[in-house]
C-alpha cells in the first residue's frame, strides 16, 4: 500500500500543478472588433476580448491624443490638444467579455465651430492581463 501512495504522490502533485495552467487561457483582443467611433467631440472605443479562461472581470484603460482641427484639416495650436482616458471593469461570461468606453475632450479655450476634434492615438489596454492594442488612424 505504501507503494502505491509513493507512486501516485508525485502524479497526483504534478495533476495538480497542471490545472491552474490549463485555466488561465489565452487573453486577446478580438481584433476585428475593438473600433472607435467620433459623435461631435467625444469618441467611443468599443471592443472584445476572448481566451479569458476563468476571470470574474477585466480592466479596460482607453487612452488617446485628441487635437483641435481647423477647417483646412490644420491643427494651428500645440495648446490645443491634450491627452484624454477613461477606464471601466467588465464582467467576464464564457472566457470573454464585451467592453465600450466613451472619451470626451474638453478644451481651453472651447473648440467650436468651425473648429472640430479628432483623435489620434488610440490604445487600448487590459491591465488585468497586460495586453494593449493600438488603432490605427485618425477618428
Amino acid at each position: 500500500m505504501s507503494r502505491l501512495v509513493k507512486l501516485l504522490a508525485p502524479l497526483m502533485i504534478a495533476a495538480g500543478l497542471a490545472v491552474p495552467v490549463a485555466l488561465a487561457g489565452s487573453p486577446h483582443f478580438v481584433d476585428s472588433t475593438v473600433t472607435a467611433t467620433r459623435t461631435d467631440d467625444t469618441l467611443t472605443v468599443s471592443g472584445k476580448e476572448a481566451g479569458l479562461g476563468n476571470e470574474a472581470q477585466i480592466h479596460i484603460v482607453v487612452t488617446a491624443t485628441a487635437l483641435c482641427i481647423n477647417g483646412g484639416g490644420n491643427h494651428p495650436k500645440a495648446v490645443n490638444k491634450e491627452d484624454v482616458s477613461n477606464e471601466g471593469d467588465f464582467p467576464v461570461q464564457n472566457g470573454k467579455a464585451e467592453f465600450s468606453l466613451t472619451l470626451t475632450a474638453t478644451f481651453q479655450p472651447p473648440c467650436s465651430p468651425p473648429m472640430t476634434v479628432a483623435y489620434t492615438d488610440v490604445t487600448v489596454t487590459d491591465t488585468t492581463n497586460n495586453i494593449s492594442v493600438s488603432l490605427k488612424g485618425t477618428f
